[in-house]
């Protein structure tokens, strides 16, 4: 069972195997059509794509009226019929990949997590590094035969806003911050109209735990980097602008062997839909 990380040749060797589902993760934050674009020009062989905003992502407001972000999560029951949608069961290893790193492919190996199903694993480098080993690619998209998984207790935790909120007075936990130091600062209003940051939150951008190849740094390189922002990562809570590349933080603390902490699913979008809850802007404190 992979879990974390999975290499091009290994992936390569499975491409047969009925027992494994490969999902693209392509996206474009400002090009919504962009990553079934890039899936129609070529995908690894087998590979299925999952739309961010639509597959790995939920309703913008709540039944109660409220916006919960630019990416809320799914509902539970609804993903799930999404996943057999794909022919994943609950023996299935899952295989998840884009071209950004990991950006996105990290918000579906969450998802599955969080609905209790731990084979799955985001292809270390992505599409890069598949092309890079010689690896083909095809044009032709495939249809699998539905799946069976059902839902199972989850692997993950979460936070909401009022949670977040309470912390801010009772100080029990660290929040993290994945998005760039431009957009933590409040300097990039194309993208967060309103800038800054949750009030204490600490400033890790989800590309520092990538290597200059693009892949993710070893075990003890991302312990390292995490040590100076929280001791104990059952206390802390990551967010970034819509709940998408926290999940890249959270990756990186499992291959740290650092599990246990929390995703605050509607992060910065979510936050400030609310003009009352407090806004930072300027340097990591």
């Amino acid at each position: 069972m992979h879990t974390k990380l999975i290499d091009a040749v290994t992936l390569s060797r499975h491409l047969e195997d009925p027992n494994w589902v490969i999902l693209d993760c392509r996206h474009d934050l400002m090009n919504p059509n962009a990553g079934l674009d890039s899936f129609a020009i070529g995908h690894i062989a087998g590979a299925q794509f999952a739309n961010v905003d639509t597959d790995l992502s939920g309703a913008k407001i709540g039944a109660d009226g409220k916006f919960q972000g630019r990416h809320p999560l799914p509902g539970r029951a609804a993903f799930i019929e999404t996943l057999r949608g794909w022919g994943i069961s609950d023996d299935t290893q899952v295989v998840a990949y884009d071209a950004h790193g990991g950006m996105f492919a990290a918000r579906l190996w969450w998802l599955l997590r969080w609905v209790g199903h731990p084979a799955v694993a985001v292809l270390d480098g992505g599409l890069v590094a598949w092309q890079a080993a010689g690896l083909p690619m095809v044009t032709h998209a495939e249809r699998r035969t539905p799946g069976s998984i059902g839902e199972r207790a989850s692997l993950v935790s979460t936070v909401n806003a009022d949670e977040v909120l309470a912390n801010l007075e009772s100080q029990e936990r660290t929040v993290v911050d994945a998005r760039a130091a431009d957009r933590y600062r409040g300097e990039n209003e194309t993208i967060d109209p309103v800038g800054g940051h949750i009030p204490g939150a600490k400033n890790r951008f989800f590309k520092d735990n990538l290597t200059p190849e693009g892949r993710f740094k070893d075990a003890a390189q991302l312990k390292a980097d995490f040590a100076p922002l929280f001791a104990d990562p059952a206390k802390a809570i990551m967010q970034c602008g819509s709940g998408v590349t926290a999940c890249h933080n959270l990756l990186a603390l499992e291959v740290a062997g650092l599990p246990g902490a929390a995703l605050y699913p509607g992060s910065w979008s979510e936050w400030v839909g609310d003009t009352t809850r407090p806004v930072a802007t300027g340097a990591q404190p």
